[in-house]
């Protein structure tokens, strides 16, 4: 799957975000070895440590389907490019030390379309492992 593609399915999935108290809207697609996405949204709490990260949302939704391998994901928070948090950050490297991580904002005309793609080993160089 083209990242732009995945990103715009990240766009589209972050219009569902539930955000009552920071009005800051997340979606994440999240592409599957075998080419499945499952997105996610940000899900706010008002006991904020209750509250969830569009890509842990949609690794858990892929986990909870049986997926294990993961390619790529895209996080999309309208016109500020959202880089995953830390605490996401190590949830990814469980599952997908060596995925791709795209941000945006995609602007259309934009040599690339305005995207970044990262090596989650980048964002994260020494996750923690047991």
């Amino acid at each position: 799957m083209d990242y732009r593609e995945l990103y715009r399915i990240a766009e589209d999935a972050a219009k569902n975000a539930y955000t009552p108290y920071s009005h800051f809207n997340v979606g994440a697609a999240l592409l599957t070895a075998g080419g499945k996405v499952y997105t996610g949204v940000n899900v706010e709490n008002s006991s904020y440590g209750a509250t969830i990260c569009a890509e842990r949302t949609a690794f858990v939704k892929a986990i909870s389907e049986g997926e294990r391998e993961f390619t790529a994901i895209a996080v999309a928070a309208g016109d500020t490019p959202a880089l995953p948090c830390g605490i996401c950050r190590q949830f990814m490297a469980e599952f997908a030390p060596d995925i791709d991580v795209i941000t945006g904002p995609m602007k259309e005309g934009e040599e690339g379309d305005g995207l970044q793609v990262r090596p989650l080993t980048k964002l994260l160089p020494e996750a923690f492992v047991l």
